[in-house]
């Protein structure tokens, strides 16, 4: 019997357990992590090393240098995992990894480390797609929500509206054309010369600004859900050129709030969108980009006007980490979605 047929044996013992532990394992970016998750919804440790030192320097992530963190981190990631949840790799039932889409020398890392411990302590691989894993950040903040629900997935990556049908079962609503919101966002920060993680660090800047004081064109789409954020993009950074070349005084936190409330009404708007014409009751943000805070008051007013439950992962959840790969394993190891060891990293893969 080999490793995977081996594994397979276990499943019905597995889905009768009353507390599953699973050991997940996320590195598709910048950020390496280990987190030991029980039943999908509660989270036992949570380990998370952030690369942001190290990519400051250049402005953005470098795929190489993020591989090496990777390389020399994963490791202690997961021996901090286990021992902050107090247990050995031979307590937990299963292994998860996010083996797609993200940097392929980064998601190799993982994808290597996860299988080699699965085979060594025998224990069924759970491969995950990282954009699941952030939808299902919301599960560990919120135990009660089930499926069906929408949800607004924005990130440096993606800008995805999805209609979450069951667990694992997700059909897309509309999506970004070209760039990602927060790309837009990361690009608009460096023309005001604010530093590595622009987004972050201008969503703080813009707290203090006017958001009326440019205008900006409203993007349009072929898509009725779709989004696009390449022209919005560049029609701010032509225009704080064009003011700098005729010298006229430019006020960051201005720009700043003008260009994150352009992008904030665009995401929430289409999103309520569908909410209203495909009769959505229930809606929920995910993603790196789902902790800017106009954002999430703008989507809980908006929610709120039209009687729409919102759900929000905790801030701690919305970027990268390991707890969500974690959740997201659960359901499809009750389903027996289990892989050998001939799993391969899939940077492009799509939900």
């Amino acid at each position: 019997m080999n490793y995977l047929e081996s594994c397979k044996v276990k499943l019905p013992d597995l889905a009768a357990k009353d507390q599953v532990r699973i050991l997940a394992i996320e590195s598709s970016c910048d950020e390496t992590a280990a987190a030991v998750v029980e039943n999908g919804r509660t989270i036992l440790s949570n380990a998370v090393f952030t690369q942001i030192d190290l990519h400051a320097l250049y402005g953005g992530v470098v795929p190489e240098i993020a591989s090496r963190a990777h390389v020399e981190k994963v490791d202690r990631m997961v021996d901090r995992a286990l021992k902050d949840a107090g247990m050995a790799l031979a307590d937990v039932d299963a292994i998860a990894v996010t083996y797609g889409p993200g940097l392929v020398g980064a998601l190799l890392v993982g994808v290597s480390c996860a299988k080699a411990l699965a085979f060594a302590a025998n224990k069924p691989l759970v491969p995950v797609n990282h954009i699941e894993g952030h939808i299902c950040a919301n599960f560990l903040t919120h135990p009660d929500l089930q499926p069906p629900f929408a949800c607004l997935v924005v990130s440096g990556g993606h800008s995805h509206l999805f209609s979450v049908e069951d667990y694992g079962v997700f059909r897309i609503l509309g999506q970004t054309q070209d760039d990602a919101a927060g790309e837009a966002f990361d690009k608009a920060a460096r023309v005001l010369n604010i530093p590595y993680p622009g987004g972050p660090l201008l969503d703080r800047l813009a707290e203090s600004g006017d958001p009326h004081a440019l205008k900006l064109p409203r993007p349009k789409t072929e898509g009725r859900y779709d989004y696009s954020f390449s022209g919005l993009k560049t029609a701010f950074i032509n225009a704080v050129h064009n003011a700098r070349q005729k010298g006229e005084a430019l006020n960051d936190a201005d720009l700043a709030a003008s260009f994150r409330a352009a992008v904030v009404s665009f995401l929430v708007d289409k999103a309520m969108l569908a909410a209203e014409e495909l009769n959505l009751p229930r809606m929920a943000l995910a993603g790196g980009v789902s902790a800017n805070s106009l954002l999430r008051r703008e989507m809980e007013q908006a929610c709120r006007k039209r009687g729409i439950q919102l759900y929000m992962p905790a801030l701690n959840l919305c970027g990268d980490n390991a707890a969500m790969i974690g959740s997201a394993a659960y359901y499809h190891l009750l389903r027996g979605d289990i892989a050998g060891l001939e799993l391969n990293a899939r940077p492009a893969l799509r939900l």
